[in-house]
């Protein structure tokens, strides 16, 4: 059983200083992030940012801070982006994703999939049909998860 609690965060956690990056190191530019650069922690979620900045769908983005995260049993799990797709391009506009090198259940630590799960539990019961979670690991299984 999944119980959904009151805890709310406020815009701020978007606007803390302490981010450190490098562009051409582990940061690149953007144009529809939510800021003019994002710093990246993989090459897979380099390629994704990369991937989200230049499809016409995609309104805005943003990886989101190690500050935003889901309590869980397995202790706490923050999501990898929030993505914000243009009206009527898609089914869902909204959407929460977590991106992996590997989509295979078995190479993930077995913590990780323990968050990954609960993860899963907390954005169905508060989901709409607008709002969406899921592991992917390229843009293109994204827009077919939000197109369905």
């Amino acid at each position: 059983m999944y119980s959904l609690l009151d805890d709310r965060y406020e815009t701020d956690v978007f606007t803390e200083p302490g981010l450190k990056a490098h562009l051409g190191v582990n940061a690149i530019g953007t144009k529809k992030n939510l800021y003019n650069c994002l710093r990246y922690d993989s090459d897979v979620e380099k390629r994704f940012a990369e991937q989200l900045d230049t499809h016409d769908e995609v309104a805005v983005y943003v990886k989101l801070p190690k500050d935003f995260f889901i309590s869980t049993p397995v202790g706490h799990y923050s999501p990898d982006w929030a993505i914000a797709f243009k009206d009527g391009s898609v089914k869902h506009v909204y959407f929460v994703a977590e991106t992996k090198g590997s989509m295979m259940t078995l190479d993930l630590k077995g913590i990780e999939d323990a968050k990954i799960s609960c993860a899963r539990k907390h954005f169905e019961t508060l989901s709409t049909e607008d709002v969406k979670y899921e592991v992917v690991d390229n843009y293109d299984k994204l827009l077919a998860i939000v197109k369905s």
